[in-house]
């Protein structure tokens, strides 16, 4: 039976024992199919296999390298030669270039916290999005034939990933919005805000969820009187532009009549909250994408929703939304953007390599590189990786940005449950939590004392209302 596969963040540790990777006992080797298991564990299996996902392990245990891409994050020396041995020296060259790119690159998943091998990566000068597709380039095998493809479709994400970060690095968040909501209502539509759209669309579903056909009009009515109680400012016309979102988005089957209103009904599988919202935040993130813009999941987590509680759920509509020629579409994009910013840090340079990683097949059924394409792809991930981690850290005022404290009467007033639990968070200073008793404290007592602020500026307000009500009574006496 497979086992249960261990979170992203934990991928120091051996997900089948919980030991931290050593360079003794619990040495970590990365299998054809991009899961890693220390070497313990791996000589105890019953079955050739992989436990997660029943791959068979054609390569004998021993023969396969150990990966030094991660052993460097907890400590160990990686050394200047392994002895692997290929088909011939130009393939061992290519490997060792290739291998030499990966454990470069995996030096951005530091610094790590202190616990059961999970990773606290906040520190790190790349996105979570980022940090993650790392992740699963650094785990690839590289010697096996499956994990040499599955390397290349992990350095064509994380090209792909770059460009777009590269996008949001130029954009102004303000304009950005802007930008959004005037494309949005060009297309007929409109977002009226996170609690007033979720409402009209529970109404929407509150009118066809039983398979019910009304006419637009009709529908538009039913939830503007429902909504007025609690938004006067719902009107036919602003109702009307969200139905027309839901209409593009093709949430509807229409039947026309002769001579009157066409009839909607709510097609089968938009008939519950959470399809037909993920399906009505894709038409926007859609109508997003058609308009040039490229927002971050983050971003769109707070535009639709209010919070950064949707992160996940934006990102995976979004990676739905990519098709193959996406890639190519972003670096043409980035070109602009860069000829119209004037390019101080000399981006185009990387145009050659992103090129280069945009025209690999992202099939998973992909014909095998040669030893040389692997070699020139993880030689152009790692420029491009490094020319986004050199602009954010020189150029970007982004990157400079630390995270400010919440104002949130609540923030860092309790401990973090996945420090006490695991030994480790993986949010580091984005935690809402505290992560020692002395931040736990310090909170503590600055909250005291902006409540103590509050309550004093609060009493000054109102012996200002009543000496200007008393000066009052003295110039016009009643």
């Amino acid at each position: 039976m497979p086992v249960q596969a261990a979170q992203w963040t934990e991928f120091l540790s051996c997900p089948i024992c919980y030991n931290e990777f050593d360079e003794n006992v619990h040495k970590p080797i990365s299998l054809g199919c991009s899961h890693t298991v220390c070497k313990t564990c791996l000589n105890k299996l019953h079955r050739k296999a992989c436990p997660f996902d029943q791959t068979a392990i054609n390569t004998d245990i021993d023969v396969l390298p150990v990966n030094f891409a991660l052993l460097q994050l907890v400590g160990a020396q990686v050394p200047d030669h392994q002895s692997i041995k290929l088909s011939n020296l130009g393939e061992n060259k290519h490997y060792e270039v290739a291998k030499k790119c990966v454990e470069d690159l995996a030096l951005y998943l530091k610094p790590l916290s202190g616990g059961k091998g999970v990773a606290s990566l906040n520190q790190s000068a790349l996105s979570r999005p980022m940090q993650r597709k790392l992740v699963t380039l650094v785990n690839c095998q590289l010697v096996e034939e499956e994990g040499r493809v599955r390397a290349m479709r992990a350095a064509r994400s994380l090209g792909e990933r770059t460009v777009t970060e590269l996008i949001l690095q130029h954009q102004n968040p303000q304009q950005l919005s802007a930008n959004l909501w005037a494309a949005v209502r060009a297309r007929g539509c409109q977002f009226l805000g996170p609690a007033m759209q979720e409402e009209a669309l529970k109404l929407v579903l509150l009118a066809l969820e039983d398979g019910s056909a009304l006419s637009r009009k009709v529908l538009v009515l039913f939830v503007v009187q429902r909504l007025e109680p609690r938004f006067p400012q719902a009107s036919k016309t602003s109702i009307g532009h969200v139905v027309q979102l839901l209409y593009r988005a093709s949430c509807f089957k229409v039947t026309k009549r002769d001579e009157d209103s066409s009839l909607m009904q709510l097609k089968e599988e938009f008939r519950s909250y959470e399809a037909l919202r993920r399906e009505h935040d894709a038409q926007i993130v859609h109508i997003a994408m058609e308009a040039g813009l490229r927002i971050s999941p983050e971003q769109w987590s707070s535009l639709l929703y209010g919070d950064l509680a949707h992160k996940s759920h934006m990102q995976s509509i979004i990676d739905k939304l990519q098709s193959p020629e996406s890639f190519a579409k972003s670096v043409q994009e980035l070109t602009i953007v860069l000829q119209r910013t004037g390019d101080p840090a000399n981006l185009n340079r990387l145009r050659p390599h992103l090129e280069l990683l945009a025209n690999i097949d992202p099939n998973p059924d992909a014909v095998s590189p040669t030893w040389e394409q692997l070699e020139n792809a993880m030689v152009a991930v790692k420029t491009v990786v490094h020319g986004l981690v050199d602009f954010i850290q020189n150029y970007s005022r982004k990157g400079h940005e630390t995270p400010q404290p919440q104002p949130n009467s609540k923030y860092k007033t309790s401990m973090c449950r996945d420090l006490r639990q695991q030994g480790g968070c993986p949010r580091g200073t984005n935690c809402t939590f505290a992560h020692s008793q002395e931040e736990l404290e310090k909170y503590r007592l600055r909250n005291k004392k902006i409540n103590a602020t509050e309550v004093l500026k609060q009493q000054g307000k109102l012996f200002q209302v009543q000496t200007e009500f008393r000066m009052q009574k003295t110039v016009f006496p009643s």
